[in-house]
Parts: C-alpha cells; sequence; structure tokens
C-alpha cells in the first residue's frame, strides 16, 4: 500500500498534514502525541499497525499541529485547537461520517469531537486513552513525576544524544527490541521540538473531559 500526503489550512491558518492509504469506506484517526506521517509509515514500531488499519479501509490520519509534517510554529497548541484539526482533516477530506479512533490523548480528542458533530461520528473507538490529564489526576506524585520529565524534555529533547529521550522510550515501549527502541528514539527527534514537546505535554496535562 501506497500512503498519499495532503495538507489543509484551519481557520486560523495552521497547516495540517494528513495521509490516506487503503480503499473503502473511512477510517479516521484522531492525531496523539509524537506522530510524523512518514516516519511512522515506515517504523517497525508503527507500519504493521497502520497496514491493518488500511487493509479494508481507507485509513485517514494526521500529525496534530506542532509536529510531524505539521505546522511546528503555531502560537496557539490548545485543545480546542487539537478538536478543530480533526474537523479541518475531515473536511479537507471530503467524508461526511466516519468511525473514529482515539488513541493515548487522541482518545480524549475523538470524545470531544464526537460530542460536538454526533451527526458525523457513526462509530467511537476508544483505546489507551483518557479523559483526564496528569495534571487535573489529584496525583502530586505524578504531577512532580510529569514536572521532572518535562524538565529533561526541554534540556535533552533535541540533543544527538538519545540518553533523555530512551526515558520516554523505556516508558512507552519497555519490551522493545533494540531496533524498535531506536527507532522511537528517532521519532522522538523528528516529531516535533523540544519547546514544543514541552508545550504539547503540559496542554495534554490539562485536559479535563469530565467536569
Amino acid at each position: 500500500m501506497e500512503q498519499r500526503i495532503h495538507f489543509c489550512t484551519t481557520a486560523d491558518g495552521a497547516r495540517i498534514a494528513y495521509g490516506t492509504v487503503g480503499d473503502g469506506p473511512p477510517l479516521v484517526k484522531a492525531a496523539n502525541w509524537m506522530s510524523h506521517l512518514e516516519y511512522d509509515w515506515r517504523s517497525s514500531i508503527w507500519r504493521h499497525l497502520l497496514s491493518e488499519f488500511a487493509r479494508d479501509h481507507t485509513f485517514i490520519r494526521y500529525d496534530e499541529r506542532g509536529s510531524g509534517l505539521s505546522d511546528w510554529n503555531c502560537a496557539d497548541l490548545s485543545f480546542n485547537a487539537w478538536v478543530d484539526d480533526l474537523d479541518a482533516v475531515v473536511t479537507a477530506a471530503k467524508v461526511d461520517r466516519f468511525p473514529l479512533l482515539g488513541i493515548s490523548q487522541g482518545g480524549a480528542v475523538a470524545i470531544a469531537y464526537a460530542a460536538r458533530y454526533p451527526e458525523k461520528v457513526s462509530h467511537l473507538i476508544l483505546y489507551g486513552t483518557y479523559s483526564r490529564g496528569w495534571a487535573k489526576r489529584e496525583s502530586p506524585e505524578e504531577i512532580e513525576q510529569r514536572q521532572a520529565a518535562l524538565t529533561l524534555v526541554k534540556l535533552g529533547w533535541g540533543k544527538d544524544n538519545p540518553a533523555f529521550r530512551q526515558l520516554w522510550t523505556s516508558l512507552y515501549a519497555p519490551d522493545a527490541t533494540h531496533e524498535q527502541a531506536q527507532s522511537f528514539n528517532d521519532l522522538q527527534r523528528v516529531s516535533t521540538s523540544p519547546e514544543n514537546a514541552v508545550r504539547l505535554l503540559t496542554e495534554m496535562g490539562n485536559i479535563n473531559e469530565v467536569d
């Protein structure tokens, strides 16, 4: 299968990259933390999963603003902007009603989108997601750990030495092979800048779709 890369522009002028692959009815995936449309498609970690999603569908996914092939220079990296970006992508892709997949923080975006546009979402598929970010969970220990991690991201994310990025690889993929760990380390470097990583992670912590 061959992935096709497209671009659309949001109401506030952000350029969002989205990819389509496969044939059949649409399946849309809300963007989640750390993605790069081209790199993910070649990745030993993600390629097999993405191919499965596209086996019987036209699979549509995109890089969130501030990362991947989308615009890195965005003043607004808020949760509401993420929901608006999803709508910009489905509008550009010309899909009217579709199942919506949300993984990790993309699940919160998918929930908010489905609540805002119930007529567009035929099915809501959630995996490993949450409705309340780390800063809203009333856990002082977790907040302290996350804030320490943000400091490490700020200092070490963009460096050639992958030691700082290995922290995230160990958390997200503790059983990864050497090849997979290297791929995940490299994905962090190419997916976004240190400054954007801190901003995105901070906004994820402030997600609150409960109250």
